[in-house]
């Protein structure tokens, strides 16, 4: 099957993948006036008295904005506002389906760091938490930490946090299974949004001996060239002050973590890493190394972010019933502690993994509840 063509002719025929349908069907007078005049008048006097109770008599409770600029969709690159609605009608439709939570994608026209964070807080009062989306770096940690600071609902960037906390689950799996140890090597190539956010939750979860890499080789002292985002990691990282390039970087290394772009590695170089290596190639479409390839290197774990191979290491195990258990129990600071927590939540579900099943499919309904447990600890 040609997945691009069908999938083309499917939002064709569906005309977008998300729509708003009404709790309650109005087929009476009577219910016209309860659910709108004259009746929904007293209900907004209600939240007038006490906005608190805009959670109970309106759908902000289990609403979440899927925010984006378009700036940098995955494996797509800066396509802009309206070219990535697709992916966030696509988003808003895995939260309903996989967790019930009703989520609305909001483009914006701008790139502008204040602008954005403006637009989101002015629209902020009708939802219950943000899903800040494929928003490019460094841009994206501003707009997340300010918003973080100045709105009283959870702010989520998904590109960062979510692929985080599925990395770090999958990775909790795949070292029970190569029976390696947070002592193990660690190489991780990208240092965007998503790459810097796993090497500090792969740190805080006790991982001590990592090495990033950008386009440009390993972050290290001896750069000059590093932005004030790629020099803070250097407090978690390199502590031998190594230079030099990916190939160099991956020799006796234990894990590679690709959250670049693909066809960087090959079969020798994966060759060149100890015995039983652990590969996460993630980059979407075209991962850095293919699994088949891999494999010819010794590889020992392979996972991509592909639904095609074994062992796909994707988000949406984490944001439904992330957002769902966030919204439910009225948590606000999405702490590294409770990242942690839900990713041993979500490889947990794997009783006894394997090479070929270090992560559970992002079907499986236990991971919902999982998270639910995990983060009902953080309950306000």
């Amino acid at each position: 099957m040609d997945y691009n063509v069908e999938s083309i002719k499917l939002h064709n025929k569906l005309k977008g993948k998300i729509e708003i349908v009404s709790k309650k069907k109005i087929s009476s007078k009577k219910d016209l006036s309860l659910l709108y005049t004259p009746g929904v008048g007293a209900v907004s006097l209600e939240i007038y008295k006490d906005f608190k109770k805009a959670k109970q008599l309106t759908s902000s409770k289990n609403t979440v904005a899927i925010i984006t600029d378009g700036s940098a969709v995955l494996g797509l690159g800066d396509i802009g506002p309206l070219a990535s609605l697709p992916v966030m009608e696509g988003k808003a439709a895995l939260f309903k389906e996989f967790a019930d939570v009703d989520a609305f994608p909001i483009t914006i026209d701008s790139k502008d760091t204040e602008e954005i964070i403006k637009t989101v807080k002015l629209i902020s009062k009708s939802y219950g938490g943000i899903n800040l989306e494929d928003i490019a770096a460094p841009r994206c940690f501003e707009i997340e930490n300010r918003l973080k600071k100045e709105l009283d609902i959870p702010v989520f960037h998904d590109d960062q946090h979510g692929t985080a906390i599925v990395v770090l689950s999958a990775l909790i799996n795949a070292l029970k299974v190569t029976k390696k140890d947070k002592n193990s090597r660690i190489v991780i190539n990208g240092a965007g949004a998503a790459g810097l956010s796993i090497t500090k939750l792969l740190h805080a979860a006790g991982f001590m001996n990592i090495l990033v890499c950008d386009s440009k080789g390993i972050i290290s002292n001896e750069r000059k060239d590093l932005n004030s985002y790629k020099k803070e990691i250097l407090d978690i990282t390199n502590k031998e002050n190594i230079s030099g390039n990916l190939l160099e970087a991956i020799k006796n290394a234990d894990i590679f973590i690709g959250a670049s772009k693909g066809n960087l590695l090959t079969s020798k170089d994966i060759l060149t890493m100890n015995q039983d290596s652990i590969i996460f190639a993630l980059a979407n479409p075209t991962p850095e190394i293919f699994p088949t390839d891999a494999k010819k290197g010794k590889a020992k774990i392979i996972a991509t972010g592909r639904s095609d191979f074994e062992n796909q290491i994707n988000n949406v195990l984490v944001f439904p019933g992330l957002f769902k258990a966030l919204l439910k129990y009225n948590v606000i600071d999405i702490s590294q502690e409770l990242k942690i927590d839900v990713s041993k939540a979500i490889a947990g579900v794997i009783k006894k993994p394997t090479e070929k099943k270090i992560i559970p499919s992002v079907l499986d309904k236990k991971v919902i509840k999982e998270i639910d447990k995990a983060v009902s600890k953080y309950k306000i």
